[in-house]
């Protein structure tokens, strides 16, 4: 029986669409205006709400969590429209704001208030508004037998501020769900709005209709993963030009972040990281830096697991075995693209913290790179993994990575000369 027949369970439940704006979005819906100078004259993201008349953006808040949600409404363990609680909850550490934080072309994929919304926006909440944060800091410890190796063997020192005798570090955390500001998410691609919106729509299956319908709304919460950052020192010194940043921009790779899987460098590269951004943090002759690790779900170049899992037995399968010049054609042939993590969007979170130079960058991305340096932040020495931290199992990686335009202070290795390299480059 049609979902839609009169006699289906569906039909006997009224659902008001919000394909159109008599049906939708309400003339009392907080106007947004991307790129405002304060808060207030910006105007707060409502996306998840009981009150339809409310909200002004496409999609709702939490990423691919929403369809959690939806279970838990549908098998009664959460009520409908329930509204947090945010007592308590304010950042430990404040950030910003900013002078990128008004401007539209620095800032597309965050929303740059997205932590403070219970203290911004404090007089829509009062009128009624459910307005929902999207980012939250907080302080954590991090620890990581690769740290305490680093202490064992001298190359880090404990100073009970950055790093503490137990070998754990200090850092503030702060989580990141993505708001897209849509007509500059397409100028950031050299692309028409209108047919982002429309490819947005039809590869989502059209789960979101206002992508094409409802142009008046120009802000979209992506059912995609957000990212993590991981700040080693005082979070206001990002901002300082003349502050030592240490820096890393990070992919997530499930596999080797969290497993060690040694088919690739992602785990060494990160750790390495991190222990060079606890040294760029700790005091050199009373001067103290910082350091940064920027952690964004994009797994498998962000063509997802089962994809790269495919790919890994194509690459140990094919005649001749896993090669160099072979390792972006095999994923391009499972995939039909080489890489979809697009680092266009990457440096707004950057700019979120105020940042204008990054002193070491550790990553020998091209792209990533690319990305920063286009955006306007100054980029000093790039650090590259060392050789000894390459797994034996990663080594066609990092030669297929070098010949497609990673940064290397050394040759780039005979097997990796024919390597196809129009892809992009990767961690």
């Amino acid at each position: 029986m049609a979902a839609d027949h009169p006699g289906s369970k569906l039909a006997q439940k009224h659902i008001r669409l919000t394909s159109h704006p008599h049906q939708g979005t309400a003339s009392g819906a907080p106007v947004i205006r991307w790129g405002a100078a304060t808060a207030n004259e910006r105007g707060p993201v409502v996306g998840t709400t009981a009150n339809r008349s409310q909200r002004n953006v496409i999609g709702t808040h939490s990423g691919s969590y929403g369809v959690n949600r939806a279970l838990a409404v549908a098998a009664g363990n959460l009520v409908r429209g329930h509204r947090a609680d945010l007592t308590d909850t304010s950042p430990t550490d404040l950030i910003g704001p900013y002078p990128q934080w008004s401007d539209a072309r620095k800032m597309v994929s965050i929303d740059p208030w997205g932590a403070s919304v219970a203290d911004v926006f404090a007089g829509h909440i009062a009128e009624g508004y459910d307005i929902r944060p999207t980012i939250a800091v907080t302080k954590a410890h991090i620890d990581l037998p690769e740290v305490r190796h680093a202490i064992t063997f001298g190359r880090l020192v404990p100073d009970n501020r950055v790093l503490l005798e137990n070998g754990s570090a200090v850092v503030t955390k702060v989580a990141i769900e993505p708001v897209w500001y849509l007509p500059g998410v397409a100028a950031r691609f050299g692309v028409d709005e209108v047919d982002l919106r429309r490819n947005l729509f039809e590869e989502t299956g059209g789960m979101y209709p206002e992508l094409v319908t409802r142009s008046d709304l120009e802000v979209f919460l992506p059912p995609i993963g957000g990212q993590t950052l991981y700040i080693f020192g005082d979070p206001r010194a990002l901002a300082d030009p003349g502050v030592t940043l240490t820096a890393r921009v990070h992919d997530e790779c499930n596999g080797s972040d969290v497993f060690g899987s040694d088919i690739c460098t992602c785990r060494p590269y990160l750790t390495h990281a991190i222990e060079e951004c606890i040294k760029g943090a700790q005091s050199r002759d009373g001067v103290a830096g910082v350091g940064l690790i920027a952690y964004s779900r994009k797994e498998g170049r962000a063509l997802g697991e089962v994809t790269k899992f495919l790919v890994y037995n194509a690459r140990k399968r094919q005649v001749g075995g896993d090669s160099a010049d072979t390792y972006f054609l095999r994923t391009e042939c499972v995939a039909g693209v080489q890489d979809m993590r697009f680092q266009e969007l990457m440096p707004d979170v950057l700019h979120w913290l105020g940042i204008t130079r990054i002193h070491r960058l550790v990553s020998m991305s091209n792209d990533k790179y690319d990305a920063i340096t286009g955006s306007g932040i100054e980029v000093g020495e790039r650090v590259a993994i060392p050789d000894a931290l390459v797994p034996a199992d990663a080594a066609v990686e990092i030669q297929a990575k070098i010949a497609a335009g990673y940064f290397t202070d050394g040759a780039i290795p005979d097997a990796a000369r024919l390597a196809d390299t129009k892809g992009r480059g990767l961690g």
